[in-house]
């Protein structure tokens, strides 16, 4: 390949991680704190492999290559997945001095990448470069690792035993995190460019967007297999749906424009504190959205339940206080797992789902600036001296006048906002009101009423004269 496009092997590398930060941005992941690199690290990595030797763990041979000796760790070696130096040994073909010992640096190979070391030219072997990357970020332990299942052996165990010798510690990692794997629906094989059997992020987003894989992986463990299918994935989109018509439904009951017959908020109470009590539960035994994300569900459902719209105003007291409290917390938890119910909620379906993301915000934005100029009157002007009260009360009346005239004038311009808005909940977009906008109200009231007498605003009070 880097002969076919004529570039170095750093440029390369250089293409396809740019490559990936743009798929992780399209699928709203959040940037590392810092990028690390193997080849901007190899001097660090030399260093901690002479550490390794000087402790006694690891040799090199005569043909350049250094490896960790594991039967000198004992039975310090396979704690995690429970394979020790002492069982089931392979034959040696190599310069190895047992079979599971594993390289921590390697000769290099005619054309290949090298560098030089006092070994020799080589490279480094596969975990030492993330013991130490990761020993240079965090120190000497690491709360949580993470990784694929399929790394658990030998590259996580690997990793431990280079980091315990380098560090001289008990105990480098604390929790190991092993996620399942994709598949592809009825395939025992996982998704993977060996096998050719995978689909590209930005192919997925043509079609499907960012939150609804994330509901996708939500419904299963992380540690479990998780079949891809577009049955699989219309599930996550019609759950993401379900929460964001109950969301708009429920505020629509706040602001009285869902008349309800009267709710049991004990009940609704009851619920929400079982709600979040299941799901601290699950978050706490290994991280089991699935069942927090079915409780969540199930809230949603009893909520629904009580919110049945009437033809006629009941005349009984709404429950707006339960409803928002439900709310804030639904919105409070998919908000912690990277989803947003709140201002604006996105089906997004079709071709180049991540670039129309980005033209909705930008026509979210004019909206806003467009309502907020239509919104905006002149401030009252200064009081003028009692001598000239005749002179005041004719420049007060001509300043009425020309606020009404500019409300007449910007009236087109807010109802052009409401269609727009309207236009874009049949696209499954929903603007959520500026609620924080202590004027809106009261312009929709004077619009409603053809304006027949003039109302003041200023901020953050309003006066009708």
């Amino acid at each position: 390949l880097i002969l076919q496009m004529n570039i170095s092997p750093v440029a390369l590398a250089r293409i396809y991680e740019e490559d990936f930060k743009q798929d992780m941005a399209a699928l709203k992941v959040l940037p590392p704190t810092v990028y690390m690199r193997v080849t901007d690290n190899i001097p660090q990595i030399i260093s901690f492999i002479k550490t390794i030797i000087a402790s006694g763990q690891a040799y090199a041979t005569s043909q350049g290559n250094v490896y960790f000796d594991v039967k000198s760790w004992g039975r310090r070696y396979g704690v995690l997945t429970t394979v020790y130096p002492d069982t089931q040994d392979e034959a040696v073909d190599t310069d190895k001095r047992h079979g599971k010992d594993f390289a921590l640096w390697k000769a290099a190979r005619p054309q290949e990448l090298s560098w030089t070391s006092p070994w020799g030219k080589g490279r480094p072997g596969w975990h030492i470069e993330c013991s130490t990357i990761s020993s240079a970020v965090f120190g000497k332990q690491l709360d949580i690792h993470t990784g694929g299942k399929d790394l658990a052996f030998p590259h996580h165990e690997n990793e431990i035993a280079q980091c315990e010798v380098y560090h001289q510690c008990e105990q480098w990692g604390n929790y190991f995190l092993h996620s399942g794997h994709l598949h592809v629906k009825g395939s025992q094989e996982k998704m993977s460019k060996s096998l050719k059997n995978f689909i590209t992020i930005k192919d997925f987003l043509k079609k499907f967007s960012s939150d609804q894989f994330r509901m996708f992986c939500l419904r299963s463990r992380y540690s479990s297999a998780v079949e891809f299918s577009d049955d699989s994935m219309d599930d996550a989109k019609h759950l993401l749906q379900a929460i964001s018509s109950f969301i708009r439904d429920a505020n629509a009951y706040i602001k009285g424009q869902l008349v309800c017959d009267p709710v049991r908020e004990d009940i609704l109470w009851e619920r929400l504190a079982n709600t979040k009590v299941t799901v601290k539960a699950a978050f706490a035994d290994d991280f089991d959205t699935s069942r927090a994300v079915a409780a969540i569900m199930d809230l949603i459902h009893h909520g629904n339940r009580q919110l049945k719209a009437v033809t006629k105003d009941a005349g009984s007291p709404r429950s707006s206080v339960v409803y928002g409290s439900i709310i804030s917390y639904i919105e409070g938890f998919f908000n912690a797992l990277g989803m947003s119910f709140g201002e604006r909620q996105v089906a997004l379906g079709g071709d180049n789902s991540a670039v129309l993301s980005n033209v909705i915000d930008e026509l979210v934005r004019f909206r806003a600036k467009v309502r907020h100029y239509a919104l905006a009157l002149p401030e009252e002007a200064d009081a003028v001296p009692m001598e000239g009260a005749v002179a005041a009360e004719g420049a007060k009346q001509e300043q009425k006048e020309k606020r009404q005239q500019l409300i007449r004038e910007r009236k087109p311009l807010l109802e052009a906002c409401d269609s727009l808005r309207g236009d874009l909940a049949a696209f499954g977009i929903h603007i959520k009101v500026e609620d924080s906008d202590p004027l809106c109200e009261i312009w929709s009231l004077l619009l409603k009423r053809e304006i027949p007498s003039l109302a003041y605003l200023s901020s953050p009070g309003f006066k009708v004269l």
